[in-house]
């Protein structure tokens, strides 16, 4: 009877099959047994429902009954890697017995599957001096096999550059890139590389994956500048808008950060023009002047635009050379020298240096005396000037009485080509020297002899008994003349003006007054030390007047004679000597050749004409002044003219008159009277 049901062997079947298994594959199950036998026994075998497997019953020898497992389609261990069947057993008994047993099919992996990779291109963006080691991108590729043909090592492919690969690390388990190398906009903006995954499969499968870098710039470059061409040194007459150098500039950064801009400082005479992209010019915009300064340090600075923005500068120094554009100068317009009569020959008297500053030649200096001829003598005959350093020296001794000064050019000479020059007034002043003593020209004496004179006992107080007139040739301040007794019979009896030399009356004589009085009288003049000289006049007194008196005691003139009449009379006596005839005619020679208002003159001055003797006596007459006092006698207070001997018949006298001065007067000023007797 049918009381047992098939059973297998095993509850639970396993198999493994390869992926790789061909369909149509058979795999042998195992058979289930039943107790029973006969038609009782087990008859077929049935498959759960399977899209991969089927089973074919096959009768073995006996008679038993089993089953193949049959492959109806390939597995796919990545779909689907466990296949879990149920085999029945079933007997041929009524009712019909059956029995099962689990089939799990476990599929075993083939590498059949490459490593495929997140994206097949990666874009990535990296800055520029990123740091070593810093992370770029992290690689994942991924395998669906297992076990070994699912390890993965990474690697970079035949295409990629050897720079990408110095620059860039890439690790071969975890697929991960870093910077290897330093990271430079500048030198390369852009890595292209190809990364390959591989598996560990016995029949390894690969993968692979195309990445770029960009590298990102950063404001880390300094501009750079490059002076192309410079012109060292230029004249200092260059011409306006001359270029001087030729500068270029660039910045390896991009966009604003490699946007530059040029400077020079503003305080200079040079601009900048921009003649091309990042080429820049260096131009004159103002005239040079090497004497105010002779050199520039022309700085240039260079900015980027970036942030922060980065600079860099480069100096250049421009020497200028000189050209001769400047005249010497002296250190004054007008030289006034003044030198103390009696001087040394060859005595220094200034120095006239002046200066030039250019360079060099043209700052060499040779000094010349201008020719000019007074009374035919050249300067050069009274100066001589260094050429070198422009020391004045006087070759001769000057004599103020006869030179009272001079006046002429000096000239300062470059070297330079062409030359130029410049010249200064020089005024030599003589300055006095008391160096001469006062000289008693009236009254009138031979050799020093005593002046003997005549007078009437009754002349009343008052009266003008003598007058001493002294000249001294020296300069004013030294020349000018005051008059003392030095010896006096009787002080009681005369008095002596000590300004005009007028020797009068103090009273009237009596019968006690000695017949004869001696008076001493000193001309002393106004110089330190004083000099002076000394008149000794022998008065006599007689009871009554000379009859040759008695016809002409007083004649009236036909004007009023000023009261200095005798001082301006007694210049024309002027000099008692032919020397001094001499000096004054070459004093009027020189006067007469640069006119010019005398500084020092003698006190007054006269003319007289005589008919007799036809002599203009101009502040020159010696003997015939004599003559004149021994005739007439001027008494100034009172304006008259006294005849002190008989006038000769038959002639005539024109005098003329000046009022007391202090210089030399025109005598277009004096007032003038004609003296005539009948013959």
């Amino acid at each position: 009877m049918n009381d047992n049901a098939p059973q297998f062997r095993r509850d639970v079947i396993h198999l493994d099959i390869s992926e790789a298994t061909p369909k149509g594959e058979r795999f042998s199950l195992s058979n289930a047994v039943d107790p029973d036998v006969g038609s009782n026994s087990v008859k077929t075998y049935h498959l759960s429902e399977s899209d991969h497997f089927n089973i074919e019953v096959q009768t073995g020898r006996e008679g038993s009954k089993f089953a193949d497992l049959i492959l109806e389609k390939t597995l796919d261990r990545e779909q689907q890697a466990v296949h879990n069947l149920i085999l029945t057993a079933v007997d041929g008994g009524t009712p019909a017995r059956s029995g099962t047993a689990s089939v799990i099919v476990h599929v075993s992996d083939t590498n059949d599957n490459a490593p495929t990779f997140d994206k097949v291109s990666y874009n990535i963006k990296v800055m520029e001096n990123s740091p070593i080691g810093s992370l770029v991108v992290h690689l994942n590729a991924t395998d669906l096999d297992e076990g070994s043909n699912s390890d993965i090592t990474y690697s970079y492919s035949l295409y990629t550059s050897e720079k990408t690969q110095e620059t860039f690390h890439l690790n071969p388990s975890t697929g991960e890139i870093t910077v290897k190398g330093m990271l430079n906009y500048e030198d390369f903006k852009i890595y292209d590389m190809e990364v390959i995954a591989t598996d560990k499969g016995a029949n390894s499968l690969s993968g692979q994956c195309t990445i770029k870098i960009i590298v990102e710039d950063m404001n880390d470059n300094h501009p750079e500048i490059s002076i192309k061409s410079f012109q060292s040194p230029v004249n200092e007459n260059i011409e306006l808008d001359t270029v001087i150098a030729v500068v270029s500039v660039s910045d390896k950064d991009s966009g604003d950060n490699g946007v530059v801009d040029l400077h020079i400082p503003d305080n200079m005479p040079f601009k900048l023009r921009e003649s091309s992209d990042n080429y820049y010019e260096l131009v004159v915009s103002e005239p040079l002047d090497r004497e105010k300064v002779p050199e520039y340090d022309v700085t240039f600075t260079v900015t980027d635009r970036g942030s922060p923005p980065l600079s860099d500068n480069e100096t250049m120094t421009l020497e200028l050379l000189d050209v001769n554009d400047n005249v010497p100068q002296f250190s004054q317009s007008f030289y006034t020298i003044r030198v103390m009569e009696n001087n040394a020959p060859g005595a220094l008297l200034s120095s006239l240096a002046a200066f030039d500053p250019d360079l060099h030649e043209n700052q060499y200096l040779v000094y010349f005396i201008l020719e000019k001829e007074i009374a035919n003598t050249s300067m050069s005959m009274l100066f001589s000037i260094n050429p070198e350093n422009g020391n004045l020296y006087a070759l001769k001794t000057f004599d103020y009485e006869i030179e009272k000064e001079f006046l002429f050019h000096i000239e300062a000479r470059d070297s330079g080509s062409p030359p130029l020059s410049s010249n200064v007034t020089v005024h030599i002043i003589i300055v006095d020297q008391n160096d001469n003593a006062p000289v008693i020209v009236s009254p009138w004496r031979a050799h020093g002899s005593v002046v003997e004179e005549k007078i009437p006992r009754s002349t009343d107080k008052g009266s003008l008994v003598a007058k001493v007139i002294a000249l001294d040739t020296d300069s004013v301040h030294n020349s000018r003349i005051t008059y003392q007794f030095l010896q006096v019979t009787d002080a009681t009896l005369f008095s002596l003006d000590q300004y005009n030399g007028e020797i009068r009356t103090m009273r009237m004589f009596s019968y006690r007054d000695p017949r004869h009085q001696r008076l001493v009288v000193i001309a002393k003049d106004n110089g330190q030390p004083a000099l002076s000289a000394t008149v000794t006049i022998k008065l006599s007194t007689v009871e009554t007047a000379v009859k040759a008196y008695s016809d002409l005691t007083e004649v009236p003139l036909e004007y009023d004679i000023f009261s200095d009449l005798n001082l301006y009379l007694v210049i024309g006596l002027g000099s008692v000597s032919f020397l001094l005839l001499i000096t004054i005619l070459v004093t009027i020679v020189l006067k007469c050749q640069k006119p010019k208002p005398s500084k020092a003159a003698p006190p007054c001055r006269n003319s007289v004409l005589s008919e007799r003797n036809s002599t203009i006596a101009d502040s020159t007459l010696v003997s015939n002044d004599a003559y004149w006092y021994s005739l007439f006698l001027a008494e100034t207070r009172k304006g008259k003219l006294v005849v002190r001997q008989p006038v000769p018949k038959g002639s005539r006298y024109i005098v003329s008159s000046l009022p007391r001065g202090t210089g030399l007067t025109d005598t277009s000023d004096s007032a003038a009277s004609t003296l005539q007797y009948p013959k």
